[in-house]
């Protein structure tokens, strides 16, 4: 089988920043990039990503999902990094025309289009560690991808760690690699020592998010998730399942929650955790590992709500139900 994303369009489109404006957007090769070795990129990490997906609907057409939501926080990993400004509408430009160049590839549902803009720093100043680069590149690639779950609906094992943090606090909100590379050690160690999928980083005993998605709290009618603050990723999956619960009539608290609460109210019957992002929508979470301690979620198993949250969001995306949010973006299909 295939690992989810590793498979690629041919091509891409990019634009350059040569340091005073940004160039005209071109669709080329997807297979490699040029960088100097002393590239600021590969010396000071000045880079920032995004992810959304286009979904193929039953007439044919394609749609883009949030890509106003993806954008705009692209822009703002970009300012928060120091790097050239981003064009927000010549990006928006650029995935619409990549995506309707491969718009015959986008899988048919349960898959989807995975599209990645990525922001790199090109100037080649080995020098510039106290300073931003000057010059960059933007590129969106595109990569086909399958149903995350294939079919079944395992449950994760998460090691709550109250003592470290996923990243700089004052870098959550930037979704760029190093972010998710401080994550990687302690995913890799709790892998190791107690099978866990991943690590729910609760720095201070304040629950936050896990290396690669965030973390909603079902109890009941009830939806607990962390307020929005600088010390995580505001995830547009996240956004968007809270949305449909409050359209739902569950009530969604965006707050504060500690290990301690979260132990006490998991492992009531009926009680239901997920992780949100895009490649999974949400992924059930069965099992919690504490302080050598392992505890059940409900009765460990993929939840109704759970489910229920999964389907809702996919309807939209898959054109299956009504966008009354207006989430959906249409792509114009290139010869």
């Amino acid at each position: 089988m295939t690992a989810f994303g590793s498979v690629f369009m041919p091509e891409m489109a990019a634009a350059r920043f040569n340091g005073t404006s940004w160039s005209p957007a071109e669709i080329v090769s997807g297979e490699r990039i040029e960088l100097h070795p002393g590239a600021h990129v590969l010396q000071y990490a000045s880079t920032c990503f995004e992810g959304l997906k286009a979904f193929k609907h039953a007439d044919g057409s394609v749609k883009i999902f949030r890509m106003d939501r993806n954008v705009a926080r692209l822009a703002q990993s970009t300012e928060l990094l120091g790097m050239p400004a981003i064009d927000k509408p010549a990006v928006t430009q650029m995935i619409l025309d990549i995506v309707g160049r491969f718009a015959s590839q986008v899988p048919e549902p349960p898959g989807s289009m995975y599209i990645r803009p990525s922001h790199i720093g090109t100037e080649a100043a080995i020098g510039k560690a106290a300073a931003s680069t000057a010059t960059s590149l933007l590129y969106v690639m595109l990569s086909p991808v399958g149903d995350y779950f294939a079919g079944n609906d395992k449950t994760l094992r998460l090691l709550l760690d109250d003592e470290g943090m996923r990243c700089a606090p004052h870098m959550g909100t930037v979704k760029c690699g190093g972010n998710y590379a401080s994550a990687l050690l302690a995913i890799q160690r709790a892998k190791a020592t107690v099978q866990a999928d991943q690590v729910l980083f609760c720095p201070g005993g304040d629950v936050q998010e896990t290396g690669a998605a965030n973390f909603l709290l079902i109890d009941g009618n009830e939806v607990i998730t962390k307020a929005l603050d600088q010390s995580f990723l505001h995830g547009v999956t996240r956004d968007s399942i809270l949305t449909l619960a409050r359209d739902m009539g569950f009530d969604v608290q965006e707050r504060e929650l500690s290990v301690d609460e979260l132990l006490e109210r998991a492992t009531k019957p009926g009680c239901e955790a997920a992780l949100s992002g895009t490649a999974a929508v949400l992924a059930p979470v069965g099992t919690l590992l504490y302080n050598g301690h392992e505890y059940s979620v409900g009765d460990g198993l993929a939840g109704k709500t759970t489910k229920r949250f999964r389907q809702a969001l996919n309807d939209i995306q898959w054109g299956r139900a009504e966008d009354t949010h207006g989430w959906l973006t249409a792509v114009e299909v290139k010869a």
